[in-house]
């Protein structure tokens, strides 16, 4: 297993595991695979374990497999607060409780702020005491390091990484989202600030893997040398100095050897012209049906009325290569579920973007054809529920 070391000098595995898609059974979290599956990667030098509040079982399982096994001393747990849940500093404290206990311990390594949306969310945890608590436990060893995980534009994931002495950070990253979501750019500055990033959906939820386009198969197949579309994603991102850790939801045996074996060998720098070449050509393959061709330069940025146009449009294009689920999920998200909305309805016509955009777009129009397909009667029932999530 190669390593990275955090801000701390701490050494963490290259592969992380993602524990929201442990195996299930009937609906159940499958226990005795599930920890087979565990046990093999810590075997096998993984130490650094990611779950959450809000996965079903996800918390528990874990803490029951390291107790069960008295391996929690070898490995770093990483979970997240549901900050959108917490209306008081009460709740926010018997939230933590709980996931100690869930994960039998007592101490977390590394607690990101779960899906921050922009620097509202965080200022608002701010209001209700959020700096002190963190203080508070961290000065009583419960909480060792601090961060947060995002989805959003870049812009707005610098601002929140200015916003506080963070010690990590975990962005959306993969080759087909280097300049959209958090970005190179995200990436870059966090990496400038001093902060470990941990990298999720590297395969994009299995979609760099699963029902690739017929031209993107055929590209991957006459490159050498020869790897799994899997392996490429892993080392295009274990290529770059600036990842610390690439977390993987591995359910099955096969998913985990092959991540493991790619984590003994991966180092920075080792892709070539041609390796880089071939895994843009797979992205345009995978883009071949993309609706805006917005490159995520931010130009048009800012928005008079808050629209984030980069952001809608990566989310229209995402409908299009992936689905409709898949964009929508991105748009809810990165647009909506936030204290200050950014979503396509909010654009009045002013044109002010359109005169800035070097790729000329037709951004009012596009932003038009965006809202038709994205904010349809699922998101408008959504839509009202969010603000319970963003303001208490």
């Amino acid at each position: 297993m190669n390593y990275r070391q955090d801000k701390y000098g701490n050494s963490l595995s290259i592969l992380g595991y993602g524990c929201m898609r442990l195996p299930r059974k009937l609906g159940a979290i499958d226990m005795q695979e599930s920890e087979r599956l565990i046990m093999t990667a810590i075997e096998r030098g993984v130490n650094y374990f990611d779950t959450a509040y809000i996965y079903p079982g996800s918390e528990a399982a874990l803490g029951e497999i390291l107790a069960k096994n008295n391996a929690r001393d070898r490995v770093n747990i990483a979970t997240k607060l549901p900050h959108y849940l917490i209306k008081s500093r009460e709740r926010l404290e018997e939230m933590f409780a709980e996931e100690l206990r869930r994960l039998r311990t007592d101490h977390v390594d590394y607690y990101l702020m779960h899906m921050l949306t922009d620097i509202g969310a965080w200022e608002r945890m701010v209001e209700l005491g959020i700096l002190e608590w963190l203080a508070e436990k961290r000065a009583s060893g419960a909480i060792r390091q601090v961060g947060f995980s995002y989805h959003g534009n870049s812009e707005m994931f610098c601002r929140l990484v200015d916003a506080y002495e963070w010690d990590f950070c975990m962005i959306q990253y993969n080759y087909m989202d280097e300049h959209t979501q958090a970005g190179r750019r995200g990436l870059q500055h966090a990496h400038a600030k001093g902060l470990p990033v941990m990298i999720m959906e590297p395969l994009r939820g299995g979609r760099l893997v699963k029902n690739l386009p017929e031209g993107a198969k055929k590209i991957f197949a006459s490159h050498t040398p020869a790897r799994s579309p899997a392996e490429w994603a892993f080392r295009w991102l274990w290529n770059q100095g600036e990842v610390t850790v690439v977390l993987s939801g591995m359910s099955s045996m096969q998913m985990l050897e092959e991540n493991l074996q790619s984590a003994e060998s991966a180092a920075v720098g080792e892709l070539s012209e041609a390796d880089d070449d071939m895994l843009r050509r797979v992205a345009e393959a995978i883009n071949a049906k993309m609706k805006v061709g917005c490159t995520g330069c931010g130009y048009c940025m800012p928005c008079p009325k808050g629209v984030d146009i980069p952001g809608t449009f990566a989310a229209y294009n995402r409908t299009a290569a992936e689905g409709w689920f898949a964009g929508e999920r991105e748009y809810f998200m990165g647009t909506t579920l936030r204290k200050n909305r950014a979503a396509a309805s909010q654009c009045v016509g002013c044109g002010k973007c359109e005169a800035h955009c070097p790729q000329g777009i037709a951004i009012r129009e596009q932003l038009a054809a965006a809202r038709k397909t994205l904010e349809g009667p699922i998101y408008k029932i959504a839509a009202k529920v969010a603000p319970w999530f963003t303001k208490f």
